[in-house]
Order: structure tokens, then sequence, then C-alpha cells
């Protein structure tokens, strides 16, 4: 048996963005973004580690949102769509640079890049979440729900009608559109509050993760910390992250991603060169985008930045993964000492950090799994199920009110920037209660009018809108998303109430059907269940 283990959990989650009514609409790229830099590098890590036999076990969610558009017919097509331009600038690019001795490298590299995704893409029939169910079955990877649409449920608490649709809509979603029933579930922005601690059992929830305080907060005190999981009056299991492993990433100062030898994110060929090079890869209105393309490296201070070296960074990255390997060995080997069972090291991070935010992630997190083969013995990689099922035995203890939010608390989602939305979706909440208890039964068109409010409901208490408007990032749009929401779910309203569906209203429905189809694999009482 070794000493420890060590649970990576990736949170793979994007808002449902979909504008079927737009040919190229700016925030679907969010997506196409994250397929290109992120996901398709992870399936390709994970798939030559599958093939060359190197183990490994990780965590990783994938909300319904996400998994939805990454299995929509028309997304897919655009995506490949947007795959095919980035080849096709990238080949452009690696001809401009012909010659160049600091940059004619870095070109050829996107282009042998984009070639090498595609052909991951074209492997899986385009079916990224296909992709890694396999690795599921195989027990490789251990897939996670989350709220249905990544609602931050302690800002639900005014309207607690809101808290169990959000979990149960979420596993039940998810099993219909991934096709596999999951037992765990991430908690969106890691939030957690005592009070529906029996919601998240009743919805089927096994096992979930909590920031370090919310563990080391709970009552009563673990003895072991975040190095065991505690199990909760509802008998949940409640994993708590690990600081010291989390610091040596995610640390401005610390973490692996500042290197002077990785990617450069903000420097981009989007902003570097003229319009006209860029073949149409900018916005409607003119300014400029991201293209993925980035020449120069990290660098440090403030001097001239220095031409991007795919190798070196490569290696960098296996340096990385070695250390860290190295330190978890350490950590585990003084937590072992003091510990009845084996202690698990819980690193959970967003997914985007692995390949979009830091292009060289997938390197360093195969570097680790590698390393740990190599070094096979008093460290394994474990997903949270696996521990569980070797160690099902958990303190008991209530987790305390907590969020991984800048603060540890809600400021982020509840703060002054976003705290006007909430009035607003706690209406909406109640409303939708009260209209689904009055016609719980409609079937027909007025069935489809009360389906979609549901689904108009859920798609307003996303997460993402107030946190776009913390941020600052892309604050019109989630302005606009939450008054859209907000005027359908009213509309739809009036025509259940009323039953007159006829004419120009028949012809709306279908088109919001059609825009928002989100959980259109589900109706009638799957839909209108947990609002009881």
């Amino acid at each position: 048996m070794p000493k420890g283990y060590l649970a990576f959990v990736l949170h793979a989650h994007l808002p449902f963005v979909r504008h079927p009514e737009h040919a190229r609409h700016l925030e679907e790229r969010w997506l196409y973004e994250a397929l290109l830099e992120c996901y398709l590098p992870l399936v390709e890590a994970f798939d030559r580690m599958a093939a060359e036999g190197v183990p490994f076990a990780l965590t990783m969610s994938v909300t319904p949102p996400l998994a939805s558009m990454m299995r929509d017919t028309l997304l897919r097509r655009r995506f490949q769509e947007h795959l095919e331009r980035m080849g096709t600038l990238a080949e452009k690019e690696m001809k401009r640079l012909w010659g160049d001795p600091r940059f004619a490298p870095v070109a050829t590299f996107y282009r042998d890049h984009v070639v090498r995704m595609r052909a991951v893409w074209d492997r899986h029939g385009g079916d990224v979440v296909g992709a890694l169910v396999g690795h599921w079955d195989a027990g490789r990877l251990e897939l996670l729900t989350c709220s249905a649409t990544h609602c931050y449920l302690p800002g639900m608490l005014p309207a607690r009608e809101g808290i169990r649709p959000q979990l149960e809509l979420g596993v039940r979603g998810f099993e219909r559109i991934v096709g596999r029933r999951p037992l765990g579930a991430w908690l969106a922005e890691c939030a957690y509050h005592p009070s529906f601690d029996e919601a998240i059992g009743r919805a089927g929830i096994r096992f979930t993760v909590v920031d370090t305080h919310g563990i080391l907060h709970a009552r009563p005190r673990p003895p072991y910390g975040v190095h065991a999981p505690v199990a909760s009056p509802s008998g949940v299991a409640f994993f708590g992250r690990d600081v010291e492993s989390s610091r040596q990433v995610w640390s401005r100062d610390e973490g692996y991603p500042g290197d002077a030898y990785y990617r450069d994110f903000y420097r981009d060929i989007g902003f570097d060169l003229p319009e006209s090079e860029l073949l149409g890869e900018v916005a409607g209105d003119g300014s400029r985008l991201m293209t993925g393309l980035k020449y120069f490296r990290i660098t440090g201070g403030n001097g001239e930045k220095e031409p991007y070296q795919p190798g070196v960074a490569a290696q960098k990255a296996r340096e990385h993964g070695a250390d860290f390997v190295a330190n978890r060995l350490a950590q585990v080997g003084r937590l072992a000492s003091e510990m009845p069972i084996p202690p698990i090291v819980v690193a959970p991070y967003d997914a985007e950090l692995y390949g979009h935010w830091w292009f060289e992630g997938p390197m360093f997190l195969e570097a680790v799994f590698r390393s740990l083969q190599e070094r096979h013995g008093d460290l394994e990689a474990i997903s949270l199920r696996q521990y569980l099922e070797r160690h099902p035995v958990c303190t008991q203890a209530s987790p305390s009110a907590s969020s991984w939010g800048s603060g540890g608390y809600g400021e982020v989602w509840v703060g002054h920037e976003a705290a006007w939305t909430w009035r607003h979706v706690h209406h909406a909440t109640r409303y939708a209660r009260w209209l689904i208890d009055r016609h719980r039964h409609a079937d027909g068109r007025r069935g489809q009018a009360l389906d979609q409010l549901v689904r108009e409901l859920l798609l307003l208490q996303s997460s993402d809108w107030p946190f776009i408007l913390k941020t600052g990032t892309a604050t019109r749009y989630a302005e606009a998303r939450i008054r859209s929401h907000v005027r359908r779910l009213r509309h739809l309203g009036h025509l259940v109430e009323t039953g007159d569906l006829q004419g120009a209203d028949v012809d709306w429905l279908d088109d919001v059907r059609a825009r928002d189809n989100f959980l259109s694999e589900m109706h009638g009482e799957d839909l209108r269940a947990p609002f009881e």
C-alpha cells in the first residue's frame, strides 16, 4: 500500500453560449478556444499515456452546460470551421516567417500543433465527451457533474426552492447528455453552506470538494485536516483542497506557470499584426481577438520579451512535473507518520488552466504521471471515488460555509457589482415554482412553454453572469443574457397561464426552444419534478 495518494481534480466548465442567429458569435469563441487549447490537448495526453501503458488517475468535472455544448451539432460544426481557419492562419504564418531564425521555428510549431489537434478531433469523431467517457470506462478518469448551470448555490438561500432543482437536474441532465450517471459533483465555485447539505445527498451526490477552510473550520474539527475526507450529516463525503500543492501551481509568485520560459498568454498576433494579416480573425466591430498564436515567452522583468522556445518549455514542464512529485512524496511522508490511514493530497484546479492559460499545463500533467510511474511505490495517483472505495470510513463532521473565491466566501458573486442581479433570480425562481405548482401536468404547446421556462430559469441562475460583472470582462454580454432570460421567462409564464398559443406566439416559442436548447433531452416531469 502506498504511503499516500495524489488526487488531481480538474473543473471543466463554460457558460451555455449558443447563438444560431449569428454565423460567428464572439462569445461562442470561448468554447472553441477551450476545445483547441485545453480539452483536445488533455485528451491527446490521456490517449498517449493510455497507449503507452502509463497509469494515470484523476477526477474531472464536466458541467452540464459544457457537456451540452460539446455535443451540440451546430457548435461542433462551427468549431470544425474554427479549427480549419486556425490551421489556415498557422500555415500562412509559417510561410510569412520562413527563414526568420527567431520566429520561424515557433510558427512551424503552431502549424504542427493545430494539425495534431485536428487529428485528435477526427480520431474521436468530434466527440470530446465520448473521448473522456472512454477513459472513465477504463478506470482512468472519474467524471463529475455540477449544479445544472453552475449556480452559486449560497446565493439561492433567499429562494431555497431553486436549490434542489439545480442539484437534481445537474445529476439527471449530466446523465442524459453524457450517458453515465455520476456519483460525485463539483459544487460551483466550491461554494457550500450547511443548510443545503441534505439537498446534496438527496440529489444522489456521494462526494464533492470544498476549499481548505470548509474542512478546517468544520464542526467538530476533523483530526486529519484536509488530508482525509469527512462525512457530512447527509452522508456526503467532502474532500478539502490542499494548500501546499495548490500554491505550487496557482501562486502568482511561486507557481510553475510563471516560469520565464513558458509561453506568454497575453502577447498574441491578434494584437501584434495588421488586421490585413489575420484572415478575418477579428471581432465584428473590428476590435482585436486572441488567435492562440503567441510567439513570445514570459521572459520575466520589464524588458523586451524573448521568442518562445517550445522545446525548452516542454523540458521545463517535465522538470516541474518531477519537482511536483518530489514535493508530494515529501509531503505524504510527513503526513503518513501522523495518520492511521494513507493521506490524500487533493489538488483542484480550473481545467482551462491546463492548456489555455498555461499552455504547457497538459505537458506538466503528463510529466507528473510519468514521474509517478518511475517512482512507483510511496505515492499513487487516485480519483476521489477510488479513494473512497479503498477507505470508506470517514470522520463525521459538518463542513463550514465557504467558497474558493477571493476572500473565501461569496463577495465575488454577491458583492456590489452583481448584487442587483439576485433580485431578478429570486423573483424568477419563486414565480417558476408557483407556476409549476399550478400547471404541473400541462402538455402540448403549453407544456413546451413550461419546460422552456425551466430552462430559462436555470440559465438565468448561472454563476457566470455575476462573475463576469465582478471581473468586468464581458459585462455587456452578461447583462444582456440576464435581461433576455428574464424577459423570455416572463413571457413563457404568460403563455402558460393563459394557454393561448397561436400564430406569432407559437413561432416565438419554437425560436426560443431552438436557441436555448439546454437540456432539450428532458421534458415534462423530468424537468418539473424537483420543483416540489
